[in-house]
């Protein structure tokens, strides 16, 4: 697949780049690598540390409310029951580890899928290098206009780290920043359009060509 690349002024320039169809065309892209992967990673981002108390932990007497019978009500037992206010909470959570492993091929597999789904939208725009000298999101904001992408969600990727270019779109609600080595499957379908500089896109190949 052959595109076009562009300046950050929004013109076309005299070059193209060729994509690599084992990564942006795959003949059947896997949704269910695809749904195993996001999951992985959602799951890997939870902190797990949610906790409740059960009669054992939470703070009260033991000794029992009131007589068995004879009340004209329900019977009940210490303060701790799970039916009072403030008492125990029955089999709620506790802090565990959610991640699972996953293995590479799958991972792999999930971002060529991903990325054949953006080519075959035709939501790839890949544009020339560029850096700021210093933190501008008002500079970052007219290159998405540039493009007419102001008010789309967007992942732009990029060759290698650069700080300036990401606090320009730390601000932006609808903008994401990140190196090309750090491209993932969640990120990739949580954009409605990618942007790629012109050197990630080795750098894409290398990643995931290992």
């Amino acid at each position: 697949m052959e595109l076009r690349v562009y300046k950050i002024d929004g013109s076309e320039s005299a070059k193209t780049v060729t994509l690599n169809d084992q990564i942006f065309n795959v003949e059947k892209p896997n949704d269910h690598a695809i749904w195993l992967d996001v999951k992985n990673i959602l799951a890997n981002r939870r902190q797990g540390t949610h906790n409740t108390l059960e009669r054992s932990t939470v703070s009260g007497s033991t000794r029992k409310l009131k007589r068995q019978k004879g009340t004209g009500g329900a019977r009940a037992g210490s303060i701790k029951s799970t039916t009072i206010r403030g008492g125990a909470t029955t089999f709620g959570p506790h802090p565990r580890d959610y991640s699972f492993k996953l293995n590479k091929k799958v991972k792999r597999l999930a971002r060529f899928s991903a990325l054949t789904y953006k080519a075959q939208e035709n939501k790839i725009t890949v544009i020339e290098d560029f850096a700021f000298d210093a933190p501008k999101t008002k500079a970052f904001i007219e290159i998405l206009k540039h493009f007419n992408l102001e008010d789309t969600k967007t992942l732009t990727l990029v060759n290698e780290s650069n700080n300036n270019v990401y606090l320009s779109s730390r601000n932006l609600q609808r903008s994401k920043v990140i190196r090309a080595c750090d491209v993932n499957t969640y990120d990739v379908l949580n954009a409605q359009h990618l942007i790629i500089c012109e050197k990630s896109i080795p750098e894409i190949e290398k990643m995931l060509g290992e």
